[in-house]
């Protein structure tokens, strides 16, 4: 009797593991996102660590005030394009579910850019902001 016990339960749990290889093909692409998206939110991040990096080396002293503003005028430049490349991108995928987020954080976020003194979303405060 447990010797059945047994088998049942290891069916059960062999079964619910091997699902998503059971699956049809058609399942599986359903839940991928655009490779162009994933490579532009992936820019965007890696600008926005590039932005708080050069943020921290100016209130370290590491730079000058007017190479940060060279440097961050050129940073905050490149992130704008990668956010208007993110809205073009989804502008043409209406039907996407994650394209309305997109969009919304994109344009969060190009606001926050356009502010010379202004940080992007997610960066820390300066412990004289605090």
């Amino acid at each position: 009797m447990e010797l059945l016990i047994a088998i049942i339960i290891v069916s059960v749990v062999a079964a619910w593991v091997t699902m998503p290889l059971r699956r049809g093909e058609g399942a599986l692409d359903h839940g991928l996102e655009d490779p162009h998206l994933a490579d532009l939110e992936a820019r965007k991040q890696a600008k926005y660590r590039e932005i708080r990096d050069s943020e921290l080396d100016h209130a370290q002293g590491k730079l000058g005030d007017d190479e940060f503003a060279r440097q961050d005028a050129e940073l905050r430049r490149e992130a704008i394009a990668i956010l208007k490349e993110i809205d073009a991108v989804t502008a043409a995928k209406p039907e996407s579910a994650g394209a309305a987020e997109a969009g919304e954080s994109a344009g969060a976020a190009e606001g926050t850019l356009e502010t010379a003194g202004s940080r992007p979303a997610g960066a820390a405060p300066d412990r004289d902001e605090q």
